[in-house]
């Protein structure tokens, strides 16, 4: 590959600013190690065992023996996917939801709905596998992995907060969000007992987070504040005529008023200041 290109995707992915360009860059570059590692090892026919190692510690397992020396996996199994087609849809899905997401929040907000839907997710996956008897059977081997429930959050918290911001999706047209949303999560509930029980109960998890954050959010308790590394001075301008200051940053108040427009009448309704205010608060 070309190093310029190899540069240029870097950046994008570390230097953007984009928190969706970061994840998606995670998650593709240890998709294509273990892609690769799997595909040297056909070619050579080795019996390394290096992939299936992988794929055993790197995993989330529901039995708590297990889960107590591999602790690690709540984290690591939100950026591990083997199956091609479960890759291509998860960052499809994180792409184009992302990109609404950070139009409208910052990426610290990002970062937070991405890591703790996908906590949430694991832990409910963990907890109905050791509390429900429809799962006992499967409790010792079941394992789940993949970034679905970090974007089940970020989907779900997108839905959240502009319910009635359109997709056009082919031969549908255009969706209101809420109803994209709507459907993978009677989805995921009526999966809860099937092939892929432990994938719908973890999409639920991440679902639940990203709903509960946004309506936090909207009642001013921004959680993801937890991610701040330290408080930040405010740029303020001296009003001389009447001895006021003000804030560059527009307040949150402010901003639950501009969103609650766009649900309302849609983004075509907002004035030039409400646009301005939206960009300021999304570099926030």
């Amino acid at each position: 590959m070309n190093r310029s290109v190899v540069n240029e995707l870097w950046t994008k992915m570390v230097h953007s600013g984009s928190r969706m360009n970061f994840f998606i860059g995670v998650n593709t570059i240890v998709f294509l190690v273990l892609l690769l590692i799997g595909l040297i090892e056909d070619l050579f026919r080795s019996g390394t065992g290096i992939h299936t190692f992988l794929e055993i510690h790197l995993a989330l397992p529901a039995y708590l023996p297990t889960l107590l020396y591999k602790f690690y996996t709540l984290f690591t199994y939100m950026f591990v996917h083997f199956d091609f087609l479960h890759f291509v849809f998860n960052m499809l899905s994180l792409y184009w939801f992302g990109r609404i997401f950070e139009d409208f929040l910052n990426s610290r907000q990002f970062t937070f709905t991405y890591l703790t839907g996908g906590l949430l997710g694991g832990v409910l996956f963990v907890a109905f596998y050791n509390i429900f008897p429809a799962y006992e059977e499967s409790v010792y081997s079941a394992s789940v992995i993949g970034a679905s429930a970090c974007v089940m959050a970020i989907i779900t918290a997108t839905a959240t907060l502009l319910p009635d911001y359109s997709l056009h999706l082919l031969l549908l047209g255009s969706v209101p969000l809420k109803y994209v949303a709507l459907v993978l999560i009677l989805i995921d509930l009526f999966g809860m007992t099937g092939l892929n029980a432990g994938g719908a109960i973890a999409h639920l998890g991440g679902a639940l987070l990203g709903y509960v954050y946004i309506k936090q959010l909207r009642a001013g308790n921004d959680w993801s504040k937890l991610f701040q590394r330290s408080s930040r001075m405010k740029v303020i301008h001296r009003d001389d005529k009447n001895q006021r200051y003000k804030s560059d940053t527009p307040d949150q108040e402010v901003i639950d008023r501009i969103l609650d427009k766009i649900s309302q009448k849609g983004y075509s309704s907002l004035t030039k200041q409400e646009k301005e205010l939206l960009f300021k608060a999304s570099k926030k």
